[in-house]
């Protein structure tokens, strides 16, 4: 599904100045660049990207990443709340969350943080209507994610673009390898802070849309040692 002109100019100048209010990156260990952590950063990003998809909560999805890879004590996804003006639903989003343009529909963006390593930037679209009072109470006041907020309702998600905005592998990889040595660094692999996002409608038991919501997974993802250094002794 393609992404309308407008929605990218939003999300070229949105991005950016959510980046920029991020609060100061963790320390993160250094991955090699070469060939065995390019594919093993491919391989992760591709399960973690298909985990999501077929998960429930995408929430969920996180706090098992997070517990699985050590990235904090204790794997529990927090959401800080970005100050910003509020972005009205578009007619095209009106129509897929099925209200009419009276229905009220609230936009909250916010940074999915698991410890210090920020892993998601999130912007919702809900319908306050289509919740109880304590879980529009939880969303206006404090740092639950949505995901959690609402798991009374039994929701899942149907997504409708997904999309990788980071190739770890180099365009005709496959003719160099050869050549190349798996363990063979260039130095330190860059890690862009984006690397795939979601957009998705989160549904209530009932079957009804509750959120639409566009996610854009972040580098913090990655804040481990690479799965089998190269180097590394055998046990």
């Amino acid at each position: 599904m393609r992404i309308t002109v407008g929605w990218r100019g939003w999300l070229v100048a949105t991005i950016p100045a959510v980046l920029a209010a991020a609060p100061a990156r963790a320390q993160e260990p250094a991955w090699p660049d070469a060939l065995l952590t390019r594919t093993q950063a491919l391989a992760l990003v591709q399960e973690l990207n298909a985990g999501i998809l077929a998960s429930r909560s995408a929430t969920a999805s996180l706090e098992a990443w997070c517990g699985d890879h050590a990235l904090a004590p204790e794997p529990r996804v927090v959401a800080d709340v970005v100050p910003a003006a509020p972005v009205p639903p578009s007619t095209e989003q009106r129509a897929r969350l099925q209200v009419d343009s009276a229905e009220p529909v609230r936009h909250r963006r916010v940074r999915l943080r698991c410890g210090t390593h920020v892993l998601s930037v999130a912007d919702n679209w809900y319908v306050p209507g289509r919740l109880t009072p304590e879980m529009n109470r939880l969303l206006n006041e404090t740092d639950t994610p949505f995901g959690r907020v609402v798991a009374p309702l039994e929701p899942y998600r149907r997504t409708f673009l997904a999309r990788l905005l980071w190739q770890p592998l180099r365009a005709g990889w496959t003719h160099a390898q050869s050549a190349v040595a798996p363990c063979a660094s260039a130095g330190a692999l860059h890690i862009p802070d984006a690397l795939f996002e979601h957009r998705a409608l989160v549904y209530g038991r009932d079957h009804r849309p509750i959120a639409e919501v566009h996610e854009v997974y972040q580098r913090g993802l990655m804040s481990f040692p690479p799965p089998e250094p190269c180097g590394a002794s055998p046990d």
